[in-house]
């Protein structure tokens, strides 16, 4: 049943009229008038300016572009590949020749924002919504996105993935463009153990990340079919016998994805493993803090020990040495999301794509020596 603004009235206890002043701003509220208003509009799940049955007048000029950081690379890309899509000329539908107005919303990483963001959008009535990057692995987060998103798709509202894997439930998707973060991990940890590298730390991102977990995944696919998942373990614990997952569980130190996690990880994985000779970071930027920290402990990159990171973003190539990483197509991969957000590009077969992922060997990597 279509919510109305009478309903909202009801549960808030006021008028009508005090509802649609407190949605539009246009006349002052008292604050716990205004309190009361908005909690029930979020009870209610209401949409502003009425139902969405009627697809074509129900979407708005706006679309959401939601990333966990913009001042991160990685997002800022994409981001931005994707507005230079959504900005321009569409199908001639909109007010002014199909355009749309590109909002980017910034979540800090946090999934309850995540799913406020997309409140505000649904009230926006927004025309689509891109979401970029990993998704959290939180089995209540995402029953709460699948019935979020649902109802911004049943409302005509784009859905489209950018970085990330489809929800379990993803029947209210246009499109997930996801990278191939595993076969990524798994190239550039087959790269070291081409090199010689048998002792590689490992720098992840936070736990709860598809992102973290897929590169993970293939990182330690790749030590184990190079027999090397089972390697004793050095430095601490090297007396105690234990080999397997316990030991590739030592060597790897998760963290934020910031430079900052980087350094203090790396730092971590120095005392825990004193005879690592190569150590892969999470992504570029934590490479970043890896290298420093390596330099601050007086060893030489890629002599003493070789550092590898993720992602390709535009300072690798001139990090002294420059840095092996993986690229990930980031402005293609937004810019194709954004014409799936306009719906001047047919979905991929099934609404999933996986985007390749292209090692890059620069200077940072080479043999260990000794």
């Amino acid at each position: 049943m279509t919510v109305t603004l009478a309903d909202v009235a009801a549960r808030a206890r006021v008028s009508p009229a005090t509802v649609s002043r407190v949605l539009n701003g246009n006349y002052p509220v008292a604050a716990s008038t205004r309190e009361r208003v908005l909690r029930a509009v979020d009870d209610l799940d209401y949409v502003l300016n009425g139902p969405a049955s009627s697809l074509a007048a129900a979407t708005s000029d706006l679309v959401g572009i939601l990333v966990n950081d913009i001042a991160d690379p990685f997002f800022g890309i994409m981001a931005g590949a994707a507005q230079t899509q959504i900005g321009g000329p569409g199908d001639g539908s909109g007010r002014a020749g199909g355009e749309k107005l590109a909002v980017i919303c910034n979540t800090g990483g946090s999934p309850e924002r995540e799913l406020t963001y997309l409140t505000l959008l649904q009230r926006q009535r927004a025309a689509a919504v891109v979401l970029t990057g990993g998704a959290v692995e939180n089995p209540a987060h995402q029953a709460a996105m699948s019935a979020k998103l649902t109802k911004l798709a049943d409302a005509g509202t784009r859905i489209v993935f950018c970085g990330r894997p489809p929800l379990p439930d993803g029947d209210a998707l246009v499109a997930a463009l996801a990278f191939d973060n595993r076969g990524g991990g798994r190239r550039l940890t087959e790269h070291l153990i081409s090199l010689g590298h048998r002792r590689i730390g490992y720098v992840a991102g936070p736990p709860e990340r598809t992102t973290t977990r897929h590169r993970l995944e293939g990182h330690r696919e790749a030590l184990r079919a190079a027999g090397l998942a089972d390697e004793p373990a050095g430095g601490e614990g090297a007396d105690s016998g234990e080999t397997g997952s316990g030991d590739q569980d030592r060597l790897t130190v998760h963290g934020p994805y910031d430079r900052r996690s980087g350094y203090e990880a790396t730092l971590e994985l120095l005392r825990r493993a004193p005879d690592v000779t190569a150590i892969v970071a999470a992504n570029d930027t934590v490479a970043l803090g890896a290298c420093a920290a390596v330099r601050d402990q007086g060893m030489r990159i890629p002599q003493d020990i070789s550092v590898a990171g993720f992602d390709d973003l535009p300072f690798s190539v001139d990090a002294v040495p420059a840095l092996t990483t993986v690229r990930l197509p980031l402005f293609e991969a937004g810019a194709r999301a954004g014409r799936l957000a306009m719906g001047k590009e047919s979905p991929p077969p099934g609404g999933i794509a996986t985007i390749a992922a292209e090692l890059m060997i620069r200077g940072s990597t080479a043999a260990p020596r000794g």
